[in-house]
């Protein structure tokens, strides 16, 4: 048996690279996938059974089909909260500092004369 090989340890506070959270979302995503899938398939399994308290298993099921693609959407599509450690980079601001100067002064009103 080959031995695997361990992994490094982490000594660093920075921020796990996109393509690990990407990877993590992923896995969510395809687990809450499967576990709707699965109440698809016990709710088909109960139906052919004939499980005591069937309407209330069923409504659990349908309500799982319902619920799981919902929330495993909205998980996958969640990014990792920002932390103080990191903070966001700065904005620019939303104007340059010469246009604010200039619409203090007043423009004189221009005149367009039709005629030469």
């Amino acid at each position: 048996m080959k031995k695997q090989p361990e992994r490094p340890v982490l000594i660093t506070d920075a921020a796990r690279s996109q393509e690990d959270q990407l990877r993590s979302r992923q896995l969510r995503y395809v687990t809450m996938m499967g576990i709707r899938a699965g109440c698809l398939i016990l709710g088909a399994v109960l139906i052919s059974a004939e499980a005591p308290l069937l309407p209330l298993w069923l409504i659990l099921c349908a309500a799982g089909m319902v619920f799981l693609p919902w929330a495993a959407v909205l998980i996958a599509n969640d990014r990792p909260p920002k932390s103080k450690a990191h903070p966001p980079a700065p904005q620019p601001q939303s104007t340059p500092r010469a246009l604010d100067e200039a619409a203090d002064q007043p423009t004189p009103p221009r005149t367009i004369d039709v005629e030469p």
